[in-house]
C-alpha cells in the first residue's frame, strides 16, 4: 500500500463511523461495558464520534501532508495502549499505520472490545492492513515503542524499552480557567469537559483556577444539566464515598448533589470531584499554570479567551494534530532509523 491508499482507507473508516446504526452501536457498547463497567453507551458513542472527527477527510489530508509519505525503512512499532476511555489508543494506531510502519499492539485489558472492533472495521475496508497489524500479548519483536501509562508504569517502560527508540507518556490532566464573568451558557459548556467519560480521561478537567473570592453558585447551577452521571452506579458510589470522607473530616467544599468542589494544591482529583485554586492576578495565574505545564494536557476557558486555552466544551474533541503529552507522534515515527 502506498500513502494515498492508506489515507483513503482511514477516510473510509471515518465515513463508516459516521453511519454506524444505533442498533450496532448499542451492541458494541453492551460488549464493551461487559468488559469495563465505565464504558456505557453514551461514552462509547462519544468515542466513536471523536474518532470520526479525527478522520474527517480535509483536515486528515492536510495533517498527513506535513510528514514524509513513506518511511525510510518499515519498522515494527510496538504500542502499549491505555484503556481508561474507549478507543483511547486509536490515535497511535492511526499514526503508526498512516506513516507506513507495522503496528504491534498490546491492547489494554480494559479496552479490547472497542479496539478490536475498530481494527476489524479498518481491515474489512482495506484488507491489506491485515499484514500491518498484529495484536500481541508481548512486544519483544518491536523495533520501536510507544507507551502510555501512569507515572509509575512510565518508569517501567523506560527500563524495558530504553535501549530502542521510544515515546513514553505519563499522567496528564486538564484544567479550566474561570474569571467570574462567564455567562450561564458558557459555564454549562464546561460540563462535558468535566463529566464526559466520568472524568477518567487526560482531557477531563480535574482542577479549576478561580479568582479570589469566586462565587461557585452560578457554576454549580449551570452544571445541573449533567446530573445524569449519578445514573451510573460506579460514579454514584464514588460520589457517595468522597462526600462522606469530606463530611467526616469536616473539610470545606461545595456540593451540587453530584459534583464535589474543594480547594487543593493537588492537580488530579478523584472521580466525582474537582479541585480548585485561587489566583489574585493574571500574573499569579500564569505562574500557577506554568508550574503545572508538564502535567497538563489542555487548558480551557470561556470562548478560549485566556491565552493558550481552548473554549469550554472542546477538551474532549481534539483535532488530529493535538498530540497526547504535546509530543509529535508522527515526527517520532518519521525519524525512526
Amino acid at each position: 500500500m502506498n500513502h494515498s491508499e492508506r489515507l483513503a482507507a482511514f477516510v473510509a473508516l471515518g465515513q463508516r463511523l459516521t453511519t454506524i446504526s444505533p442498533d450496532e452501536l448499542t451492541r458494541l457498547a453492551a460488549r464493551a461495558r461487559s468488559q469495563n463497567g465505565w464504558f456505557d453507551e453514551p461514552n462509547v458513542q462519544a468515542a466513536v464520534t471523536g474518532i470520526a472527527h479525527l478522520l474527517a477527510e480535509e483536515p486528515l489530508r492536510h495533517w498527513a501532508a506535513r510528514y514524509p509519505p513513506e518511511p525510510t525503512t518499515v519498522r515494527q512499532v510496538g504500542v502499549v495502549m491505555a484503556g481508561n476511555i474507549p478507543l483511547v489508543g486509536f490515535h497511535d494506531l492511526l499514526c503508526v499505520l498512516l506513516s507506513g510502519h507495522k503496528l504491534l499492539a498490546k491492547l489494554s485489558a480494559d479496552d479490547t472490545v472497542s479496539m478490536t472492533w475498530v481494527i476489524e472495521e479498518l481491515t474489512r475496508l482495506e484488507p491489506r492492513f491485515a499484514d500491518f497489524i498484529q495484536v500481541l500479548p508481548r512486544l519483544n519483536a518491536a523495533d520501536a515503542f510507544i507507551a502510555t501509562g501512569s507515572d509509575n508504569t512510565a518508569r517501567y517502560f523506560e527500563f524495558y524499552f530504553g535501549k530502542k527508540p521510544h515515546l513514553i507518556r505519563r499522567n496528564r490532566t486538564s484544567v479550566a480557567v474561570l474569571t467570574g464573568q462567564e455567562t450561564p451558557g458558557e459555564l454549562a459548556r464546561l460540563g462535558p469537559d468535566i463529566f464526559q467519560y466520568y472524568g477518567l480521561g487526560c482531557r477531563n478537567v480535574s482542577k479549576l483556577f478561580v479568582p479570589t473570592g469566586y462565587d461557585f453558585v452560578p457554576l454549580l447551577d449551570a452544571l445541573q444539566t449533567c446530573e445524569g452521571v449519578l445514573n451510573h452506579h460506579k460514579y454514584n458510589n464514588n460520589y457517595d464515598y468522597n462526600k462522606s470522607i469530606l463530611l467526616v473530616n469536616g473539610e470545606p467544599h461545595f456540593d451540587n448533589g453530584f459534583l464535589l468542589v474543594r480547594p487543593s494544591t493537588a492537580l488530579v482529583s478523584p472521580i466525582s470531584m474537582v479541585f480548585y485554586a485561587e489566583y489574585a492576578s493574571e500574573i499569579e495565574l500564569v505562574d500557577q499554570l506554568t508550574d503545572i505545564a508538564a502535567q497538563t494536557q489542555c487548558v480551557v476557558s470561556a470562548g478560549g479567551r485566556f491565552a493558550g486555552s481552548q473554549p469550554f466544551g472542546r477538551a474532549q474533541s481534539p483535532a488530529v494534530d493535538e498530540y497526547a503529552d504535546r509530543v509529535d507522534t508522527m515526527a517520532f515515527l518519521a525519524q525512526l532509523p
